[in-house]
């Protein structure tokens, strides 16, 4: 990073949808007979489609990313309750570590190393607000609860090989703080550290996060992590999310990141920006010094991570 900016991946998802898969591709073999419907559940597709995965993960090193993200979004306990795999938790974050370091030790050089980001994703549940209107002290989750879920998906993805922990797509910083407690722990623990990134959501044109932060709040609330890098993802185009981005590059100690939507999804759900027109966007947010890392989410795709890399590959990172 004090070289360049750094390239990170698109959207896992939205390259999983062109597959078109079924309900009988999402169990595989192994999960043939499951008691429960687990079409939707991406996560899994690292232990069933395990090739599907991998082919996407290198899709994105092709297009030149430098850093891949790990196909375990919602591979915790908690929220893998909803298919009935929560016994599989730890097994899922190994089995999408290790997939994802094959695939970054296969096209890792000396000049170009590759890196793999271990996801933790923001559960479905919030640890701060109600879920009952007539008890405002009603949770879905306990902070314990949300340490005990982050710990071990904390633990599978060192076991697999991530050279990262990447808390993202932050919509409740209580949230986040019991990740970044449980992976302080597991490295206190078990004797080992990694970087860690954390990258939060700005919900709507209020610029705050769900639970109300704007982007200062945000990095003022998380920085005792000492992580490698803040960042904003996720919810906006990045013409929405500029504002905010600079808003991020002048408060922040460490370095930034940003992978944002590309645009805002019309109204079959599906996104229009294109790959041009979204490196034009990112190629002025580093000519004005924002970034240290980048890359797409929600609507992206390889196309747009070759046309992001190539249009920000002489523009000089931002100085932490």
């Amino acid at each position: 990073m004090a070289d360049r900016i750094l390239i990170l991946d698109g959207a896992m998802g939205t390259m999983i949808q062109r597959h078109k898969l079924e309900e009988e591709d999402y169990r595989g073999e192994r999960f043939a007979d499951w008691e429960s419907p687990l079409k939707g559940m991406n996560d899994l597709l690292v232990l069933t489609q395990p090739k599907i995965i991998a082919d996407i993960h290198k899709q994105y090193l092709d297009a030149g990313a430098d850093i891949i993200e790990t196909n375990n979004f919602n591979a915790t306990t908690s929220d893998l309750m909803r298919y009935n795999l929560q016994d599989y938790a730890y097994e899922l974050n190994v089995a999408a570590a290790k997939l994802a370091r094959q695939c970054a030790d296969e096209y890792s050089t000396d000049a170009k190393p590759r890196f793999v980001a271990g996801v933790l994703g923001p559960n479905q549940k919030t640890a701060s607000v109600s879920v009952d209107v007539n008890d405002p002290g009603a949770r879905g989750i306990s902070f314990d609860e949300l340490v005990e879920d982050y710990s071990l998906a904390t633990r599978g993805l060192i076991d697999g090989g991530a050279d990262i922990i990447l808390i993202e797509t932050v919509f409740d910083t209580l949230n986040a703080k019991a990740a970044v407690f449980a992976v302080k722990t597991v490295f206190d623990e078990d004797q080992v550290e990694l970087p860690i990134m954390i990258s939060g959501t700005i919900t709507d044109a209020s610029g705050r996060t769900l639970t109300g932060q704007v982007t200062e709040a945000f990095y003022n609330s998380l920085r005792h992590a000492r992580p490698i890098s803040v960042g904003l993802n996720c919810a906006l185009g990045p013409d929405d999310l500029r504002q905010y981005v600079q808003e991020l590059s002048r408060v922040s100690e460490t370095n930034v990141s940003a992978h944002p939507n590309a645009g805002l999804p019309n109204e079959l759900g599906e996104y229009d920006l294109t790959p041009d027109e979204m490196a034009e966007h990112i190629r002025e947010w580093a000519d004005s010094g924002f970034l240290n890392i980048v890359g797409g989410c929600c609507g992206s795709s390889p196309d747009h991570i070759k046309a992001i890399a190539d249009a920000v590959t002489h523009c000089a990172p931002r100085v932490a």
